[in-house]
């Protein structure tokens, strides 16, 4: 199954404490139905001491729902929604509905 939202998309949050912010795509979770996004709702996590890593309060990513996030257009510079097209060579392609433009290359 194709998703709307890949790994290293650009993407803009829709509601939330983070509404209007953007960031990349850095994992998406497709069971949960959730994405990490770089620099969007930051949590502090109290971690232990390691022998590798010290402790005390890190701050980190948490995730998002998707759908509360919405691909940003290239070249609209603004949030979109995405369908799928079957391109004459058989390859199922992203495309975005504002511009009309095919995402993946």
């Amino acid at each position: 199954m194709s998703s709307k939202i890949k790994k290293g998309d650009n993407v803009m949050v829709l509601t939330g404490k983070d509404k209007g912010k953007t960031g990349e795509v850095l994992n998406v979770l497709p069971a949960k139905q959730r994405v990490l996004v770089r620099g969007v709702n930051i949590v502090k996590r109290h971690t232990k001491p390691s022998q590798t890593a010290p402790g005390g309060i890190v701050e980190r990513e948490s995730t998002v729902h998707l759908s509360n996030v919405a691909l940003i257009d290239p070249t609209l510079n603004k949030a979109t929604k995405i369908g799928f097209r079957i391109l004459e060579d058989g390859r199922k392609v992203r495309f975005s509905k504002s511009s009309n433009e095919i995402l993946d290359a």
